[in-house]
């Protein structure tokens, strides 16, 4: 019986170690914040993201990362001030296998332009949420990871 139970022990012990290599690998989820006009820290994120991306996926592992936009970041996304537009784009092609999502602030928005007496458009890339503060918080909520350049 004793050989029967150290038999048993040095199977789980087995199985126990080999389980994480045989484990699906996860994914990882990073929010990111942009709240400045300012394209260096824009490019710092966009830099942020793509390091991200290529790391997991040397790792063979997956990212979802999503960049919100609100306050004077909001620029970053808008059509008519962006200075990081086809970055963004080119960003979003180099994605896969992971992902990037773009999220833009409509409270921001709406605030922008009223201010400015126009409309704004956001990049095509991008989405608008309620409220881009309200969104940062709701992806911690879900467990995913924060970054502020």
């Amino acid at each position: 019986m004793n050989s029967l139970c150290r038999a048993i022990a040095a199977t789980l012990l087995l199985v126990l170690t080999a389980a994480p290599a045989f484990a699906e690998p996860r994914e990882h989820l990073v929010s990111i914040q942009i709240d400045q006009n300012d394209p260096a820290i824009m490019n710092l994120v966009l830099n942020n993201a793509n390091n991200i991306m290529e790391y997991y996926k040397s790792k063979g592992e997956t990212v979802a990362i999503e960049v919100v936009a609100y306050g004077p970041g909001l620029h970053m996304m808008r059509t008519d001030t962006s200075p990081v537009q086809e970055r963004i784009k080119r960003t979003i092609d180099a994605s896969f296998p992971s992902s990037i999502k773009f999220s833009a602030c409509n409270n921001t928005k709406e605030g922008m332009e009223k201010q400015e007496g126009k409309a704004i458009s956001i990049v095509a890339q991008a989405e608008l949420v309620p409220s881009g503060a309200v969104r940062l918080i709701e992806l911690q909520e879900q467990g995913w990871q924060y970054l502020r350049p």
